[in-house]
């Protein structure tokens, strides 16, 4: 069988989900859509089922494996409906869901749920893809209360740069955000994973961690809070081939690496078609036997390979982790010009093991 795995440590998710409601003092949903960012929705959902408040999916395509699987917690759709027609698997299956455009809106209005449903409305405070224009807001909320079809509205919105510490925009956000909301009695949900982390002076009586609960940190910079997160994906595979380069010689396509000293070259079972970030460059890092090493040369769709030269004992079956609890997924997502998200959720072809 090709050694290329992952390896999920459901202790460490629930150790990130702990933190989230620790730091924030708020409940929490969470995050577990795009298959659980590469993580498994199922295994990871069934793994925080008895202690977290609730999920949160894209779609309801989503929402009901979840439903299917015998998660019972609330399932947040964080788009939402794309056609009206699908409030009718929203109430049959007792899911919360957002409401971020008027023609949701009128769709609930003219809905027949056999009990209310729960909404979370959402405010454009200024990220510009979804959400209702601040002037707009206080309508569409008394439109909601006076419907009928509603028996709970949560308020919120979300930030586009609180991932950036020294700027300014969420402050900005936030204070849209109060002035749009004002004189509305609803509970309200407004912190994500880098708001959850770096900005505790945001209100928020739901929080929705995401990239947090699986270890990685969602700042460029470190961060003491993002310190404590324990890595739940470990990306492994091996060793096999073994090849001994004179000074001078390229390895892989187009040449990229050349060797500068005599260079044991070692090849690894992993590639583009795994997942793994085709532009990782020569110096992205990997650990060989649990010893610093580095990718040499482009990374190849089946294969890529390392640089043993400095590690005499290591060779054929040698253990590779790509990243994980040793080689940060942030330090490859930095080297191949990406973000941890993007490489959790490429992730394919590659067998998840629990534990």
């Amino acid at each position: 069988m090709r050694p290329a795995r992952a390896l999920i440590d459901l202790q460490a998710l629930r150790h990130n989900y702990r933190l989230a409601r620790e730091l924030s003092g708020a409940r929490a949903l969470a995050v577990v859509k795009a298959d659980a960012y590469g993580h498994g929705a199922v295994r990871c959902a069934e793994a925080l089922q008895g202690e977290a408040d609730g999920f949160a999916v894209a779609c309801i395509e989503e929402a009901l494996q979840l439903r299917e699987a015998g998660i019972q917690k609330p399932i947040l759709l964080l788009e939402g409906f794309f056609e009206a027609g699908e409030l009718e698997l929203i109430d049959r299956h007792d899911l919360w869901c957002v409401v971020h455009s008027p023609w949701q809106l009128a769709a609930v209005e003219q809905a027949r749920p056999r009990r209310p449903l729960t909404i979370w409305l959402k405010l454009d405070s200024g990220m510009h893809r979804v959400g209702f224009h601040p002037e707009q807001y206080q309508a569409a909320y008394r439109r909601l209360e006076a419907s009928g079809k509603v028996a709970r509205i949560v308020l919120m919105t979300h930030f586009a740069r609180a991932d950036e510490l020294d700027c300014s925009r969420s402050r900005e956000q936030l204070v849209t955000f109060q002035q749009a909301a004002q004189g509305l009695s609803a509970e309200i949900s407004l912190r994500n994973s880098p708001a959850l982390l770096g900005w505790p002076e945001i209100p928020s009586d739901w929080v929705r961690p995401g990239i947090m609960l699986y270890g990685a940190t969602p700042f460029a910079q470190p961060h003491p809070l993002a310190e404590r997160l324990r890595p739940v994906m470990t990306l492994e595979s091996k060793i096999i081939s073994v090849r001994e380069l004179p000074a001078g010689e390229p390895v892989g396509y187009g040449a990229r690496f050349v060797s500068e000293r005599p260079t044991r070259v070692g090849v690894v079972a992993m590639g583009y078609a795994d997942g793994y970030p085709r532009h990782a460059p020569t110096g992205t890092p990997v650990a060989i036997d649990g010893q610093p090493s580095r990718i040499i040369g482009r990374v190849s769709m089946d294969m890529l390979t390392v640089d043993l030269t400095d590690l005499p004992q290591a060779g054929l079956g040698s253990r590779v982790e790509l990243w994980g609890k040793q080689v940060p997924a942030s330090e490859v997502a930095t080297c191949a010009g990406t973000i941890p998200y993007q490489i959790f959720c490429n992730l394919r072809r590659v067998p998840l093991s629990y534990f």
